[in-house]
């Protein structure tokens, strides 16, 4: 495959693609819409580096997703005739979204949307960078259907240019299911490269893993992991909305205390530090947040009005919760600062 995809705009371009003298080129021939603008590339699983021009003769707002819902930028407003070049580097796979589920769209697939989309230029470009991989379960994959939204699918949108998400999370997995499936571990580790960092969050499924069942496959995905020259990060589970009468969530459900009496957590914390790895301990991360929103305010955060679900979260949760992901990963140098937007 070609290292570049660019190519010239053909005569006649959609009144979206530029203004002002401006001469938009490029893949905007690849692009079909208004609202959202739609652009497909038909390219071969890999990693690709996005420059977007947005912006255009009227006032805009655009927001950017790629693949299945996966979001690269938040609204981002443009004044009228205003130019803002925003890069991203996005993981093209088959299937798109979870490993296990269908196949999606083959190729690269970027929406343009938002109240008013403008988009003036684009540029796709293969290319090699650094990966954050997310193996995990249904609170961390790209989900397909909305409003279902796992916090891994967010973390693109805090990144520029340099850095891909590779979100290999499945619904339904447990720590042990995912070193078995071929679909998943198997696959997902040829792919990781000296350098890389790998986010490991498993609890939610292993509702009947033993304590030392659970430090064996952990252990088993961190050799794996290092074997390859990656560095895995150990990232504690998100916790369910399951309030106690007095407003707190120190319970079993809410902190993954499994059907066998293990605290998950607990383990995976020890794990940590018996094997020197860095652990972003998320279940104390969401705890300080949920608490603090009270059981009325931490239902957006979840899909407790739309499905009486307290474990899976909407967008704007999966937003918050990746969020504190980034935090830790900033604060403990777990990707390049130059890549965090």
């Amino acid at each position: 495959m070609a290292a570049t995809a660019c190519l010239a705009l053909l005569p006649g371009a959609p009144a979206w693609a530029g203004a002002s003298g401006h001469r938009p080129g490029h893949d905007l021939r690849n692009c079909t819409g208004t609202a959202p603008i739609t652009c497909h590339f038909d390219v071969a699983p890999g990693t690709y580096d996005v420059t977007a021009v947005l912006g255009g003769a009227d006032a805009g707002s655009t927001a950017v997703t790629a693949e299945s819902r996966r979001t690269l930028l938040p609204a981002t407003p443009t004044a009228a005739r205003q130019r803002l070049t925003r890069t991203f580097t996005v993981n093209v796979r088959e299937p798109e979204g979870e490993p296990t589920g269908p196949s999606g769209s083959p190729g690269l697939d970027l929406s343009f949307g938002g109240d008013a989309p403008r988009l003036a230029d684009l540029r796709i470009t293969a290319s090699r960078r650094t990966q954050l991989f997310v193996a995990g379960d249904s609170t961390a994959c790209d989900q397909i259907a909305a409003p279902y939204t796992g916090w891994g699918q967010q973390l693109p949108q805090f990144f520029r240019g340099g850095l891909s998400v590779a979100n290999y999370a499945d619904s339904g997995e447990g720590s042990g299911s995912f070193l078995a499936d071929p679909r998943l571990f198997p696959t997902m580790r040829p792919l990781i490269r000296k350098g890389d960092t790998v986010l490991i969050q498993f609890a939610h499924n292993d509702k009947q893993t033993t304590a030392a069942d659970y430090r064996a496959n952990l252990t088993a995905l961190l050799d794996g992991v290092r074997a390859r020259g990656g560095k895995p990060v150990l990232v504690t589970p998100i916790v369910r909305r399951w309030f106690n009468d007095d407003g707190t969530l120190d319970n079993g459900t809410a902190l993954h205390i499994n059907g066998l009496g293990v605290n998950l957590p607990a383990e995976m914390r020890a794990l940590a530090a018996e094997r020197h790895v860095p652990l972003v301990d998320l279940t104390a991360l969401t705890r300080q947040l949920v608490e603090r929103l009270g059981p009325e305010d931490s239902k957006a955060l979840y899909l407790f009005d739309e499905a009486r679900d307290n474990t899976h979260t909407s967008a704007h949760g999966a937003t918050e919760f990746a969020r504190l992901v980034l935090g830790e990963l900033r604060a403990q140098a777990l990707v390049p600062g130059g890549v965090i937007r």
